[in-house]
């Protein structure tokens, strides 16, 4: 499999998932404004929306869009535990905490980081993404994970976009239960592995 990525982005909620299921994967760098890989490949034609994350499959299938891919991931792999066990409430809950953080606040980032985006409604998404997080906030309220008691794709996802806040001026740290995920989150050596592998943090010295 291959996935085709950019630092950072959206997509390194699905490489962290990939290497938490222990799956074996390659990684494709895609240079968001010229939409060409690091291979030379037109993105275009690897993703006609243009967009990250991409899926390769081994047989030449591509996959699209975060939910997905997570949800593939953690099936990839079902004794990792990267959801709850379908059926239950918790597994439901998952997919509603995935669904809630694709629509409340990934696509309300999506306008901040956009040049021509008016400043009005720059004012706008920002004030929706910080109700989205308080909302987050209050619910983590004496819980260490987002659905049920364990670990899931949904918590990497939140992870993985609270890290944009850094972008927009946004003190993550006035939410103390969704600090506390984070570091939770972060502390996880196959999550340092996945952000390493983009470059987003230093390998330790040898």
């Amino acid at each position: 499999m291959k996935l085709y990525y950019s630092p950072g982005a959206c997509s390194l909620a699905v490489n962290i998932a990939l290497h938490e299921a222990g799956v074996a994967f390659e990684l494709e760098r895609v240079d968001n404004k010229a939409k060409v890989t690091k291979g030379g490949e037109n993105f275009w034609d690897v993703n006609p929306k243009g967009v990250v994350p991409v899926l390769k499959l081994d047989n030449g299938d591509t996959m699209t869009e975060v939910i997905a891919l997570l949800s593939y991931a953690a099936d990839l792999e079902p004794q990792a535990k990267l959801m709850p066990k379908h059926g239950t409430m918790d597994y439901y809950r998952a997919l509603e905490w995935l669904t809630f953080i694709a629509t409340e606040l990934h696509k309300q980032f999506t306008p901040l980081f956009k040049e021509n985006t008016p400043a009005d409604y720059k004012a706008i998404a920002k004030n929706n993404v910080l109700k989205a997080f308080k909302h987050v906030d209050t619910h983590l309220t004496g819980r260490q994970w987002l659905a049920g008691d364990t670990f899931s794709v949904a918590d990497i996802y939140l992870f993985v976009v609270s890290n944009w806040t850094r972008f927009q001026d946004i003190d993550v740290t006035q939410w103390k239960n969704i600090e506390d995920l984070r570091s939770r989150v972060r502390a996880r050596p196959k999550v340092q592995d996945a952000m390493k592998a983009e470059g987003l943090i230093k390998p330790a010295a040898a």
